[in-house]
């Protein structure tokens, strides 16, 4: 890494003489108040201003004056404000500085005539950010209307970290009011998340590890702190490749690529010149990296883009793993300490923190933020461990030492539960196990049905990890291998060599079975930190998938150039995502026939038969499905986007996720008429949508007419012991009638019909 040069700083001198002032205040033996008050009295006077206030964020989202020199000193615990009113409310909404040369005309400008603040023009102020969170603002103001300098509002933003500090007491504001109560319940919870990895689980609440707390913010020494701060980003580094060293993750391995991406945060220039630029404001090197994480924790926020803020959880990571460096404090987890089943509790969870909870003990997740297609749920999943996300407060709510129980399958966590769930649950948990146990006795049978018809049962891949499913005899192949994966954990675009030893990996090890690679769907929810997307309001409905791969041709070109290349002379299976209409296909068509043709010329082996396909997942194209149909050779239903777009519902919004059924009767004649208007072209239809994982939703979806399945791997056996229960023609005759209710769901009859003819549903 390159060596860190300290850059020269403009006045050093007299914001060092400032903070050294502050510091002995710190030292003294009043109380807050009454150094709240002194500290005030110190920044007027080294500033050379007439006014210094400090707000206090107060239960409510209300900001209290506590300290002030300059205005008029009833107002102290008079004056309040809303967060988002006037400039102070503004500072501490957005947790941006706010520098104004004359505040009085910002559009702004809140009055309060008790102040006395009439007088008074050139304005500053800066959040004071406690754990990522504006717990206050400082602000300085001026009779003449000046604008204030950067360097002065950067030493402003260096005292707030101190004020931050004075504040983490609980002696200004309480810690209990800034939670909202007086205490923690201690009765039974239950709170409603998004389900981001199936599964249930129980254990005892483990509390994700807080960072380290900074104790000594002003740096007596700025060169020794600089060399502190370099001999703690060398042990970073060699913390981080020695972790992803003892992993045992494969060169090459989409877990591995994660891990690789996790690391270059230790190294990133942008992120190690902030840390020095705080550290030339007269911090300790601890104080710059809280300082410089604080800041870009505030102002993300915000962000809606889940990559952005995915990428913010793994600096926070790396962040805390830093400040531990500097500390001396032990970062590895230590299993002998742990309970023999812990459910651990994050407000988020960077990718190298959850394989330190190691495999064995940990149980589950429970995490404040996350969305269901973060690295850190990628490996979940792959590791069969059940995540619920979007828990506000969970952090608060939940004690560590709790017995907790994660429902991933719906969404919920219970906390500390009485004697009949923990009960209920332990024998849904030992009845899952013994349905596992029993599925993998049965893994040589054919998923036959009872009247001998067989299904087609694929597994759903995007890691390493999954493909050893494969190896199963009920397994046919992979029904959809998601290629994105290599573009998201990457920081730069992925060449075409690097693709193809993925790619030619999975054909490997997949040996004669048939895997089907659907390009890229990128964009939407799935940002990429080298490829910009502008934000779009509804991305999920903007620019993505086969639309940019039609844009930016060369990119797709890319991938099949690299699937070429992987398969050598295997058969190759290609599918489309997103194709809302038919020229889209034609197009795409084009693109490939022009790197089948350069292969050829470069005299490369070409594979022995290149079949394409394409997702129905957009509702424009089931009205050009003959037109569709001529032109490929298979289709896969994609129920995650269709149903989303078919009943106008985000399927990322806990309000109306789950407002309309799946097996509503008009999702049942859709699958109906799209498998009529196959076979009777012969075309091969399959379905690689969520609700296939079900076996209540894969029976009603085989009565629609569909034979090919494809699943995560830990739905094969029950969907198979659901097929091998079931009377194909009758279970069809009965779905058939089912097509034509008018119900808002047939769920219950669904569930009465595979009870009165004992059909396994698990």
């Amino acid at each position: 890494m390159p060596r860190i040069v300290q850059q020269p700083v403009e006045d050093v001198s007299s914001p060092l003489v400032m903070l050294r002032r502050i510091r002995d205040v710190m030292a003294s033996a009043d109380s807050p108040q009454e150094r709240l008050n002194a500290i005030v009295k110190v920044i007027a006077s080294e500033m050379r201003c007439d006014v210094c206030s400090v707000y206090m964020r107060r239960a409510g989202d209300v900001l209290e004056l506590f300290a002030n020199v300059g205005l008029n000193p009833s107002s102290v615990h008079l004056t309040r404000l809303e967060v988002g009113e006037g400039l102070v409310g503004d500072i501490a909404q957005t947790a941006l500085p706010l520098n104004l040369a004359d505040a009085q005309h910002h559009p702004k400008f809140v009055y309060r005539a008790e102040t006395g603040e009439e007088i008074y023009h050139g304005f500053v102020g800066v959040p004071i950010l406690q754990s990522s969170k504006v717990v206050g603002v400082l602000v300085v103001q001026d009779k003449q209307e000046k604008t204030f300098s950067e360097d002065q509002v950067e030493v402003l933003q260096t005292v707030a970290m101190v004020l931050a500090e004075l504040n983490q007491s609980g002696k200004l504001v309480s810690r209990s009011e800034l939670q909202g109560g007086t205490s923690t319940t201690l009765y039974s919870q239950q709170l409603t998340g998004m389900k981001f990895a199936p599964g249930l689980a129980r254990g005892i609440a483990i509390m994700h590890r807080k960072r380290i707390e900074v104790k000594i913010s002003v740096s007596e020494d700025p060169a020794r702190e600089l060399e502190r701060l370099q001999q703690a980003l060398d042990g970073l580094q060699n913390s981080v490749d020695q972790l992803i060293h003892q992993s045992g993750l494969e060169e090459g391995d989409e877990q591995r690529d994660i891990m690789e991406t996790y690391r270059m945060f230790a190294h990133d220039k942008g992120w190690i010149n902030q840390l020095v630029e705080g550290n030339n404001t007269g911090l300790t090197a601890e104080s710059a990296v809280s300082k410089a994480q604080d800041e870009m924790a505030a102002r993300m926020s915000s962000v809606q883009s889940e990559y952005i803020r995915e990428r913010l959880n793994d600096l926070e990571d790396v962040s805390n793993r830093l400040l531990q460096q500097l500390s001396g404090e032990t970062r590895n987890v230590n299993m002998a300490e742990m309970p023999a089943r812990f459910i651990v509790v994050a407000k988020s969870l960077g990718p190298a923190e959850l394989l330190e909870y190691g495999r064995k003990k940990l149980k589950g997740l429970i995490l404040e933020e996350g969305s269901a297609t973060s690295h850190i749920v990628i490996i979940a999943r792959a590791l069969d461990i059940p995540v619920v996300g979007k828990i506000a407060d969970a952090m608060s709510v939940i004690q560590s030492g709790d017995p907790v129980i994660v429902d991933g399958d719906n969404g919920e966590v219970y906390i500390r539960p009485n004697e009949d769930i923990e009960r209920t649950v332990a024998e849904h948990i030992r009845a899952n196990r013994a349905r596992t146990q029993a599925y993998a006795a049965q893994h040589d049978l054919p998923p036959v049905t009872r009247d001998n018809e067989r299904i087609s049962l694929n597994i759903n891949a995007g890691l390493f990890v999954d493909v050893k499913h494969l190896q199963a005899s009920d397994v046919d192949g992979i029904g959809l291998y998601r290629t994105e994966l290599p573009y998201l954990i990457s920081s730069t675009m992925p060449d075409v060599k690097s693709q193809a030893k993925v790619y030619g990996k999975i054909l490997r090890q997949a040996g004669d079975k048939r895997v089907i690679f659907r390009t890229f769907d990128i964009g939407g929810d799935k940002q990429l930190p080298y490829f910009p997307i502008d934000d779009e309001e509804n991305p999920a409905l903007g620019w993505r998938a086969t639309r940019i791969g039609l844009d930016r041709p060369a990119i797709l070109r890319r991938q099949f150039r690299a699937l070429i290349h992987a398969a050598g002379e295997k058969p190759l299976d290609i599918m489309l995502p997103f194709i809302t209409q038919v020229y889209e296909l034609d197009e795409s068509r084009k693109l490939l026939k022009m790197e089948l043709e350069r292969a050829k010329q470069e005299g490369l082996p070409l594979p022995r038969k290149v079949r394409v396909g394409t997702m129905i997942e957009v509702p424009a194209i089931l009205w050009q499905l003959p037109a569709l149909l001529k032109r490929v050779d298979f289709i896969s239903i994609g129920s995650n986007d269709l149903l989303q777009f078919l009943f106008a519902c985000d399927r990322g919004s806990q309000r109306v996720s789950d407002r309309y059924d799946t097996l509503a009767p008009e999702v049942l004649r859709i699958v109906r008429d799209i498998v009529r208007e196959c076979q009777k072209v012969g075309v091969e239809a399959g379905f690689c949508g969520e609700m296939a994982r079900k076996p209540l939703e894969a029976m009603a979806l085989m009565g629609a007419g569909l034979r090919s399945f494809s699943m995560p791997p830990s739905a094969i056996g029950p969907v198979k012991a659901m097929i091998r229960s079931v009377d194909m023609k009758d279970l069809s005759e009965y779905v058939g009638t089912l097509c034509e209710s008018s119900e808002p769901t047939v769920r219950r009859m669904l569930e009465k019909y595979a009870a009165d003819r004992q059909v396994v549903l698990g």
